[in-house]
C-alpha cells in the first residue's frame, strides 16, 4: 500500500489521505471496544492505533505491515484491496496474487454467501468473529481465528479482518469435544483411509447402536449399505466422506440411505462433509462429518419418489386456464435447473429451440380436443450439459374443458447418448478418433447436395515413408504414429474443416471456401509445416513428412468420388514431384491419370503378349576391365505405349503388386540367356537380377531360383541376387528362412543401393549376405564432393570389416574410377564400360575387352 494512497486505489490528496487514515482509526477503536477480543490481538491493534495517531501520513503504511497478525481489507462484497505484510508472509503468496481477488483465495471454506452474516454482525456495530481453515500459495492449510470490523472510505463501506493463527490449538479441540457430545446431530471423524476415529454419542443412538458397541467394526461388518435418493448402491468414491478427502472441499447437505441388510431398516441421512487439514499441510488429513436422521421427512413421499426415480420419471401438471405448473421432484431433477418452472412458458425456455415449438404446437393440438401428446424432446441445463426427455400427456380426470393437462417427463438422456455414441462410433476411426472413410464420404455427398454451389476443397494427404516405421518397428508402433499424425493434422487444421482417415497412411480434410477461396491451400501449408518436426517413436526418430492433393468443388468434380478421385491424382503428382509439398488438381493431371490406368492395363498383359526384353550391363575389374558378371536390367516395348523406361512401370508394378509375375520372368530369361552364353563359349562367371521385396513376401523365391538354376543347367553361383534394403528391415521368419534356402543352392547375395534406405548393420551382421552395391547416388559425387567421399570410404569400410564384396554403380568417368580404385573397391559398372546392351552386344563387348 503506497504511502501517498489509499488500499487499492490511485494517489489521493492530503485530504483523501486524512479521511482515510481516519476511518481506519475509527475502525481500529471499535474493533477494541468488542470485549471477546483476545489480550494479545488487543495489544497489538492498540499499537497500530497509537502508531497512527502520532504521524498518520508517514506511518500509515509502516505501521499497517508493523502489525504482527494477518490484515486485510476488502470491499463490501468481500474482494480484497489490501493486505499486510505479514499477511503476505503467512499466505506465501505475492501481493499482486492477492489484490483484486476474492476472499476465497485465502479462505476456499467459506460458504458462497459467506458476506450476508457478516454484514449482518457489522450492521448492528459488532465484530465479526469466525474460525476458518486459510490456505497458503502452496496449497498447505492453517486454521485461523478472524475478527473483522467495518468502516467507510470514499463513501464506500470497507471491512479490515485481523488473523490469528491457531494452528497450536489444543484447548479449542477439547471445547470441540465437549461441544459435539452435547448436540444432537451425529458426528464422525475419520482419518484419510475412511477410518473412524471419533464418533459421539448421537451418531452412536442415530445407528441405534448400544453403550459398548464399536460403531467401526459396526459399519465394516458388512451389515450396512450405501444408497443414494434412487436407491443405488454408491460405490467408496462416492462416499461423502470420500469426495471431501479427494476433493478438499465441503460436501454440503447430502441426502442418502442407509440400509441394514438384516433388520431390512433402512435410514435416510443428510450428511455434510468437511475436510480437515493439518498445520502447513496442502491435502487433507481426516474428514468430519456431521449427519441428522431425515427419515421422517422422506417417508410420505418415499414410495412415489423412489418409484419416479427408479424409472426416471417425473409427474407434471399444466392448468392451462390459470398457467400453473407444477412439478414433482423427479421432474425437477430431469430439468435440472435452478429455481422451478412454474409457468409453462418457464418450461419452454428448458428446451432447444426446435422442441420448444413441437411441445408448444403439441399442447395447443391438445387443448383443442387433439389426440395426447407423446415427444422425445431435448433440453439444455443451466451447467451447458443437455437432457432428453419422452414427454407424455392428456386431459387431466375429470376435466371436461381439457384445461388441465397430466402427463410425465421420462430421463431418456442416457438412451440418447448410447445411441449417439453408437452413432459415432459407426462413423469414426477407432484408432485416431478421427471420422472414417464411408462417414466423410457420406457428409461430402451430403454438403454437395445440400450447398450445390457453395465451393469446397477437399486436401487427400498420404504420409510419405511411413511403411519405414511399420518396417524397422513393427505395426503396433506404425498405428501410434498414426494416432500422432492424426493429432498434428487436427492442430494444424482447427475448426475451419472436417478431418477423417481415409484408409492406411491416408488422411481427407474437407474445409468450405464460401469466404476464403484460398483456405485450401493454406491448410496444406499449415500441415506441411507442423510435419516439419520429426516424430519419436520407441525411441527412435522419423523424419515422416506429407504429400498433399487439393480439389476443388465444382471445378474439379460435383460428387463426393469425383473429388476425392481428383484430389488423390494431385496427391500422386506432389509425391511424384518429390513428397512434402502439395499440389493442386488440374486437367493436365486428370490427363496423367488416364494415362495411368492404360499403363496398368497394359502392364497385366506384357508378359503374356512377350513385351518385355533384357539388356545386359557388365560388371568389369576396374584395373585391367576384365568382365566378372553382368546385370540384367527390364525394358518394356509396347505396342501403344512405345518404348517404356524401367523408372515409368517398375513402382507401378510394385504397387500393384504386377512385379511378382515379372520377376519371375526376369529370373527365368537371365538364366535361359547365360546358358546360350556358355554354350557359346562366353565365359562370363554370373549374371545378377534384381528381386523385389514382394518376391520375398508373396512367393516361394527359393523354389523358383531353385527350378530356374535346374532347367538351364546352371550351379547357384551363376546366379547373384540384388535386393533393396526393405527386403532386411522386413525381418520376417519366412524372410530369414528364404535367405538360409538360397544360400543353400550357392546363389550370392547383395544389397543393392546399399546407403539410400535405412538399413542397420545388425541386418548385415546376422543375415548370410555376399556383398554390397555402392550406389551411383554416391558414386557420381566423387573425387570432388566430401559427402560422397565420406560416405563412399564409409561403406568401403563396412564391406572390408564384414568380408563383403562391393560393386560400384554409376562409374561415368576416369577420375571416378581411379578413385575407387584408389579405395579399394574391385569391381564397378557404368557408362564408363558399357551402358546396357543387347545379348548379342554384349557378347562381342566381352570378346573385344583385352586385359591393360
Amino acid at each position: 500500500m503506497n504511502s501517498d494512497a489509499p488500499a487499492g486505489g490511485p494517489p489521493t490528496s492530503p485530504a483523501a489521505q486524512a479521511a482515510a487514515t481516519a476511518d481506519t482509526i475509527a475502525a481500529l477503536r471499535r474493533a477494541l471496544q468488542d470485549p471477546s477480543l483476545p489480550a494479545t490481538l488487543r495489544a497489538t491493534l492498540d499499537d497500530a492505533l497509537a502508531a497512527l495517531q502520532r504521524e498518520p501520513a508517514s506511518l500509515h503504511r509502516a505501521a499497517f505491515d508493523a502489525i504482527p497478525d494477518l490484515v486485510t481489507v476488502m470491499e463490501e462484497d468481500g474482494t480484497v484491496v489490501e493486505i499486510n505484510r505479514h499477511g503476505m508472509g503467512a499466505h506465501r503468496r505475492l501481493r499482486e496474487d492477492i489484490i483484486g481477488q476474492p476472499i476465497h483465495v485465502l479462505n476456499p471454506e467459506l460458504p458462497r454467501d459467506h458476506m450476508a452474516p457478516v454484514w449482518e454482525s457489522l450492521n448492528r456495530g459488532e465484530s465479526y468473529i469466525i474460525e476458518v481453515t486459510n490456505k497458503r500459495g502452496d496449497g498447505a492449510r492453517f486454521p485461523v481465528e478472524v475478527h473483522s470490523a467495518s468502516f467507510e472510505f470514499e463513501g464506500k463501506r470497507r471491512i479490515i479482518a485481523v488473523a490469528r493463527d491457531l494452528s497450536n490449538r489444543a484447548e479449542t479441540e477439547l471445547r470441540f469435544r465437549e461441544l459435539v457430545e452435547t448436540i444432537d446431530r451425529g458426528v464422525i471423524v475419520q482419518d484419510k483411509a475412511l477410518r473412524i476415529i471419533y464418533a459421539n454419542s448421537a451418531a452412536m443412538r442415530l445407528l441405534s447402536l448400544h453403550s459398548g458397541q464399536s460403531i467401526a467394526d459396526e459399519l465394516r461388518s458388512g451389515h450396512w449399505m450405501l444408497v443414494d435418493e434412487r436407491g443405488h448402491e454408491l460405490k467408496p468414491e462416492q462416499y461423502p466422506s470420500q469426495l471431501a478427502l479427494t476433493t478438499g472441499r465441503i460436501v454440503e447437505s447430502t441426502v442418502f440411505g442407509l440400509y441394514h441388510r438384516d433388520r431390512r431398516e433402512l435410514i435416510w441421512l443428510s450428511v455434510t462433509a468437511v475436510p480437515q487439514f493439518p498445520p502447513g499441510g496442502d491435502r487433507p488429513h481426516q474428514v468430519f462429518a456431521l449427519f441428522s436422521n431425515v427419515t421422517e421427512l422422506k417417508r410420505d413421499s418415499a414410495l412415489f419418489d423412489r418409484a419416479q426415480a427408479l424409472a426416471h420419471i417425473g409427474g407434471w401438471e399444466w392448468d392451462a386456464g390459470r398457467d400453473r405448473l407444477y412439478l414433482t421432484l423427479e421432474a425437477e431433477r430431469i430439468l435440472g435447473r435452478d429455481s422451478t418452472p412454474t409457468r409453462i412458458e418457464e418450461l419452454l425456455e428448458c428446451l432447444q429451440p426446435l422442441d420448444r415449438h413441437r411441445l408448444r404446437n403439441a399442447l395447443e393440438r391438445t387443448l383443442a380436443g387433439g389426440r395426447g401428446i407423446d415427444l422425445e424432446l431435448q433440453g439444455l441445463r443451466p451447467d451447458g450439459s443437455s437432457f432428453w426427455v419422452r414427454a407424455i400427456a392428456d386431459a387431466g380426470l375429470g376435466d371436461v374443458v381439457r384445461q388441465v393437462l397430466t402427463g410425465t417427463f421420462q430421463d431418456i438422456t442416457e438412451r440418447k447418448h448410447e445411441e449417439e455414441q453408437l452413432r459415432v462410433q459407426a462413423r469414426s476411426d477407432p484408432l485416431t478418433g478421427l471420422l472414417n472413410r464411408d462417414a466423410v464420404q457420406a457428409e461430402l455427398e451430403r454438403r454437395l447436395d445440400t450447398f450445390p454451389h457453395s465451393p469446397l476443397a477437399v486436401l487427400y494427404i498420404d504420409l510419405d515413408r511411413f511403411k519405414v516405421v511399420n518396417d524397422v518397428l513393427g505395426h503396433a508402433a506404425g498405428d501410434r504414429l498414426l494416432a500422432s499424425a492424426a493429432r498434428r493434422i487436427r492442430h494444424a487444421v482447427g475448426d475451419q474443416a472436417q478431418i477423417a482417415r481415409f484408409g492406411g497412411d491416408e488422411f481427407l480434410v474437407v474445409c468450405s471456401l464460401d469466404s476464403d477461396p484460398t483456405r485450401g491451400e493454406r491448410l496444406a501449408d499449415a500441415i506441411l509445416d507442423i510435419f516439419g518436426d520429426s516424430f519419436r517413436v520407441d525411441g527412435e526418430e522419423f523424419s515422416i513428412t506429407a504429400s498433399i492433393g487439393i480439389s476443388q468443388a465444382p471445378l474439379d468434380g460435383r460428387t463426393a468420388q469425383q473429388l476425392i478421385q481428383s484430389a488423390d491424382v494431385a496427391m500422386y503428382d506432389s509425391k511424384r514431384r518429390g513428397r512434402n509439398s502439395w499440389q493442386a488438381f488440374t486437367p493436365e493431371l486428370a490427363e496423367q491419370q488416364l494415362h495411368r490406368l492404360q499403363l496398368e492395363t497394359h502392364l497385366r498383359r506384357a508378359v503374356h503378349n512377350d513385351e518385355f526384353h533384357l539388356v545386359y550391363q557388365p560388371q568389369v575389374d576396374l584395373n585391367d576391365g576384365r568382365v566378372i558378371a553382368v546385370e540384367a536390367l527390364i525394358r518394356w516395348r509396347n505396342r501403344s505405349l512405345g518404348e517404356m523406361r524401367p523408372d515409368r512401370f517398375i513402382d507401378h508394378a510394385e504397387t500393384t503388386g504386377d512385379i511378382v509375375g515379372i520377376g519371375g520372368w526376369v529370373l527365368h530369361e537371365a538364366c535361359r540367356q547365360l546358358r546360350q552364353w556358355r554354350n557359346d563359349g562366353l565365359k562370363i562367371e554370373r549374371v545378377a537380377v534384381n528381386v523385389s521385396y514382394r518376391q520375398f513376401l508373396g512367393d516361394d523365391l527359393a523354389s523358383n531360383v531353385a527350378a530356374a538354376l535346374a532347367e538351364y543347367d546352371l550351379t547357384g553361383t551363376a546366379l547373384e541376387l540384388e535386393f533393396t534394403e526393405r527386403v532386411l528391415i522386413e525381418d520376417a521368419p519366412d524372410t530369414v528362412r528364404t535367405f538360409a534356402r538360397l544360400r543353400e543352392l550357392g546363389v550370392s547375395l547383395s544389397i543393392d543401393d546399399f546407403g539410400e534406405g535405412y538399413s542397420a548393420l545388425n541386418y548385415l551382421r546376422r543375415l548370410p549376405i555376399h556383398g554390397l552395391k555402392l550406389s551411383q547416388l554416391f558414386v557420381q559425387g566423387v573425387p570432388d564432393n566430401q559427402s560422397d567421399v565420406a560416405v563412399c570410404q564409409a561403406v568401403t569400410g563396412i564391406a572390408r570389416s564384414l568380408g563383403l564384396g562391393l560393386v560400384a554403380e554409376g562409374v561415368e568417368t576416369e577420375r571416378q574410377r581411379a578413385f575407387l580404385r584408389e579405395l579399394g573397391v574391385a569391381i564397378g559398372q557404368g557408362f564408363l564400360f558399357a551402358p546396357g546392351l543387347l545379348p548379342d552386344d554384349l557378347r562381342d563387348y566381352c570378346r573385344a575387352q583385352r586385359p591393360n
